[in-house]
């Protein structure tokens, strides 16, 4: 089936999500699941609403993707995320063999590339930049407020 919509579409979507993740103060990061050019999984950062450090946006869009599907594969599915994904992530991404990752702004502290380059499945495509200035700017937005709290560790 041909892809209706664009990366920067989706990719928009995804950037939806993690504004949903600002306003609940959690860190803004989003993520859309895309097959068959359909939007079947959407999720941002829940960490903190869930007291749960692996309640990363990614993971969670995964988690979701699986059930629409019925299985654990996500073979014919393009996951966007507005930022690099960590290990973590990236391994669960491996596992589920997702086809393709998109993801806007580079995570040079935390991101898969700089601890586990080769955690994804040998067979992802990928695409960086896309949203990047967006998702940057949304992400230096929060961590600058933050710092601006009461009491801030960072």
């Amino acid at each position: 089936m041909t892809d209706f919509f664009s990366d920067d579409f989706f990719m928009k979507q995804a950037l939806s999500e993690a504004q949903k993740a600002f306003d609940k103060g959690e860190v803004p990061v989003g993520a859309v699941v895309v097959c068959d050019g359909r939007i079947i999984a959407r999720a941002h950062n829940l960490t903190e609403t869930l007291n749960d450090v692996t309640a990363h946006a990614e993971m969670q869009a995964i988690t979701a993707a699986a059930n629409v599907l019925g299985g654990k594969y996500l073979t014919d599915c393009t996951l966007y995320v507005t930022v690099e994904p960590c290990p973590m992530c990236a391994g669960a991404m491996g596992w589920a063999q997702l086809s393709r990752l998109v993801y806007g702004a580079p995570d040079e502290k935390r991101g898969y590339l700089k601890f586990a380059p080769q955690t994804l499945h040998p067979q992802t495509k990928i695409l960086q930049g896309i949203g990047k200035e967006e998702a940057s700017c949304l992400m230096k937005r929060f961590f600058r407020d933050l710092r601006t709290l009461p009491g801030a560790l960072f």
